[in-house]
């Protein structure tokens, strides 16, 4: 690969990166070829991007982004795959499925919600963090769910009133 080629690649890596907020390294080496097949259409199908990168030029990608991503460069060694995903917990429960029939792939680490995740003992962590999204509506639930309650109990507490009240006009004196 020419030095010209190289510096495209890092470029693309670095828009990537900056695209994407989350993104998973991972070893998928040793797959056989059908099987690296159906991870990808299982990437695919759940929007993830799966690109084998050479670990030289995802070094010097991360390099160049504003954020200090040392904390990643001890894994890069070997066979390395990035997972460029939206979503923050979805790498990782394809990761855990598809291990069910395959070795592979292995997490190294990830990058999620500005934290470093460093290994393969990371999955069940990073499979259990919720969305944006999530996070948002279980505290709108629960600021609802106290308004909820006072709310039904003066419904009740009213219909109770106005029964006794009924009853009290209607009772002969």
């Amino acid at each position: 690969m020419k030095k010209e080629e190289k510096d495209q690649v890092i470029i693309e890596l670095v828009e990537k990166l900056n695209a994407t907020k989350n993104f998973y390294l991972t070893d998928i080496s040793a797959l056989t070829v059908e099987k690296t097949n159906k991870l990808r259409r299982t990437c695919f199908n759940k929007k993830i991007e799966l690109q084998v990168v050479k670990n030289t030029l995802l070094k010097k990608a991360l390099e160049r982004m504003d954020m200090d991503y040392s904390p990643l460069f001890p894994v890069l060694h070997g066979s390395t795959s990035v997972m460029f995903t939206e979503s923050v917990n979805e790498p990782a429960k394809l990761i855990k499925e598809f291990r069910k029939t395959n070795d592979k792939p292995i997490l190294k680490a990830a990058f999620v919600e500005e934290s470093f995740y460093i290994g393969d003992n990371q999955i069940d962590a990073l499979i259990s963090i919720k969305t944006k999204n999530e996070v948002i509506g279980e505290i709108i639930g629960l600021l609802q769910s106290p308004a909820k309650n006072v709310i039904s109990a003066l419904q009740s507490g009213g219909n109770t009133i106005a029964g006794l009240v009924k009853t009290l006009s209607e009772r002969p004196e």
